[in-house]
């Protein structure tokens, strides 16, 4: 039925243009997620319109901007993901349809827990740090798990933020367990931020443990989750995994480490705007190539175009046009 089906956080990104002396007023960590609360981003939003901070916003989370991705170049793709049945709520459920993704349409009471949202402060080095205040989608658990979504699926996306609750956790494992009904469904795990690997790896571990086909990660999120200080060292661990594993390193293209074989894939020499929705865009740029028959180097050239195209663009997303240019020069290619 579908090509892809994700698990992940729904969140309504609202995404500013800051500097870094912000940043270090706030006593945040660049380039990082830090978990937070609805009452908590609310000063930090009065301080951002105080100093007119230029944003952008849409409906977002990691698996979400990278189904969207495969979507808008023709993969059909479900998303399983917690919203409620509020203004924000409705804005994402619109969002995924204008882009092609399926959703069970289920919706939450607001006054319960409101729709999740993720502040994104972007720094002039094109860095984005985030606080995330997950919301309704920290209490996704087993019961909001469609598991008729994964019976003839082609690939499983994992995001990594799902280990943050133990309800997400519970609904991360039940899509596991539904993902097993299905023999030939590849299993796809992003890493998605080192801090959250070095504080919930066993949980990263359990996962690991379960079959994967393919890990996606950055160097740090590789270094976190091997346990090792260096990025050769964290290869080295990684060549001896049952599974592939693709690492990406921004303008540097990306490494495959496939048992003892090791490629370095370049990247695209562009000039950085923002950094958010890069690895989810290469994600997206990623499955899509693979269920289009690529072999692994093609898939990761088409990944690292994908995500050079977002890098020059403020916000994680490409537009209509934008996505149908990059579809068009992988299909020349």
């Amino acid at each position: 039925m579908y090509d892809i089906v994700g698990i992940g956080n729904a969140l309504v990104d609202t995404q500013f243009k800051v500097t870094h002396k912000l940043i270090n007023d706030l006593g945040l960590k660049i380039d990082q997620m830090t978990l937070s609360s609805s009452e908590e981003h609310a000063p930090i939003i009065a301080k951002l319109i105080a100093e007119n901070a230029p944003s952008v916003s849409d409906c977002g989370g990691s698996a979400t901007n990278s189904l969207v991705a495969a979507s808008m170049f023709g993969a059909s793709c479900f998303h399983n993901c917690k919203i409620s049945d509020d203004e924000d709520g409705h804005r994402y459920l619109n969002s995924l349809k204008d882009t092609g993704v399926q959703h069970s349409g289920l919706m939450s009471d607001p006054d319960i827990l409101p729709t999740g949202k993720c502040l994104i402060l972007v720094t002039p080095d094109a860095k984005r740090t985030m606080l995330t205040a997950l919301n309704v989608s920290a209490a996704m658990n087993e019961q909001d798990i469609i598991n008729d979504s994964f019976a003839s699926a082609k690939i499983f996306y994992m995001e990594g933020y799902m280990v943050t609750s133990d309800e997400n956790y519970g609904a991360l494992n039940a899509a596991i367990d539904a993902a097993k009904t299905n023999n030939s469904i590849i299993k796809i795990l992003s890493l998605s931020d080192p801090g959250i690997v070095e504080i919930f790896k066993d949980r990263f571990k359990k996962v690991e443990s379960s079959g994967l086909d393919f890990i996606l990660c950055n160097g740090e999120e590789a270094m976190a989750f091997t346990e090792t200080a260096t990025l050769d060292n964290a290869i080295s661990v990684l060549k001896s995994k049952p599974y592939k594993s693709i690492i990406t390193n921004g303008a540097d293209g990306c490494w495959i480490v496939d048992g003892s074989e090791i490629t370095k894939v370049p990247g695209v020499s562009i000039e950085p705007v923002d950094t958010n929705g890069a690895g989810d865009m290469f994600a997206g740029c990623f499955m899509f190539a693979l269920l289009n028959g690529c072999d692994l180097q093609v898939s990761c050239e088409f990944a690292n175009l994908g995500a050079s195209r977002v890098v020059e663009t403020f916000g994680p997303r490409l537009d209509a046009k934008g996505y149908a240019e990059v579809r068009k020069k992988f299909k020349n290619n």
